[in-house]
């Protein structure tokens, strides 16, 4: 069942990324019936306060035994409305599992795996740090962003920020690994926030993003200066699609191949 899921989605997004004519508007619904119900959409609804980040070595494991790990208290309010224990919430890109709530504060906690701590800069923060923070949604719905998983790719580096009229630039750099799925015009996370890619420099290795006036009010971004990290998550489409085409490229090179010989084969009868 999960190698056809996951076929039948390579496919939707790969004839999604053609501009053919027999592409319509069902593929995009198929991809969002195929995919887990509860994604991100990139639209921060708050900023958090993180309250403590420290290592314990009391953290509960699956066997009812103690061990060593991170965790991560967030004061937050927007996304405390509906919240439950085991829910996702994306904190700056990072979809983390809420392990407690408490209503008197106004809190959530979350464990951070050394994945976790190794894909982005959430083990870097200290308190009082801010995060933006985003609730789960129900795919199927509107999405004024696009489909963020809050499973960070890398993280970049910020090159250099200026200022053009109301708008604020950046200018990241990062990996070449998460650079080849960023393109011009193209969708990327930015710290849990959808954002449009403006320009891409592959040779240097770099991407510049702008963010409008009303959402420089909104995300932590605009705290962000030179040097500072910020935690990248790709269009997953871009990779779906890649996956899509490494499959079926061989057997179109084949058939190809076939083709030509065919034709050759025809032509030297003809002589």
């Amino acid at each position: 069942m999960a190698t056809s899921r996951f076929f039948l989605i390579t496919l939707a997004v790969a004839l999604s990324s053609c501009s053919h004519a027999f592409v319509t508007p069902a593929v995009p619904a198929l991809i969002a019936r195929l995919t887990p119900l509860m994604m991100f959409t990139g639209i921060v609804e708050e900023m958090g306060t993180i309250v403590s980040l420290e290592e314990r070595d009391d953290m509960p494991l699956w066997d009812g035994s103690k061990g060593k790990g991170t965790e991560l208290v967030v004061k937050a309010d927007v996304v405390m409305e509906g919240a439950y224990l085991g829910c996702s919430i994306c904190v700056s890109g990072v979809c983390l599992t809420a392990t407690e709530l408490s209503e008197t504060d106004s809190t959530f906690k979350a464990g951070l795996a050394p994945e976790t701590l190794r894909r982005t800069y959430l083990g870097d923060m200290k308190a009082g740090g801010m995060v933006n923070l985003e609730r789960a949604s129900e795919i199927g719905g509107r999405n004024s962003g696009h489909f963020v998983q809050g499973h960070v790719d890398g993280v970049g580096t910020v090159k250099d920020r200026w200022i053009d009229e109301d708008s604020l630039f950046y200018k990241i750099e990062t990996s070449p690994d998460v650079l080849r799925y960023i393109v011009a015009k193209g969708f990327i996370a930015i710290d849990g926030a959808s954002l449009t890619v403006c320009d891409v420099n592959t040779e240097e290795s770099w991407f510049t993003f702008m963010l409008v006036e009303y959402t420089q009010k909104k995300i932590v971004i605009p705290a962000k200066m030179k040097g500072d990290k910020v935690n990248l998550e790709v269009d997953v489409l871009g990779k779906y699609s890649e996956s899509a085409l490494a499959s079926i490229m061989p057997r179109l090179e084949a058939l190809e191949a076939k083709v030509t010989s065919l034709e050759k084969q025809l032509s030297s009868q003809k002589d």
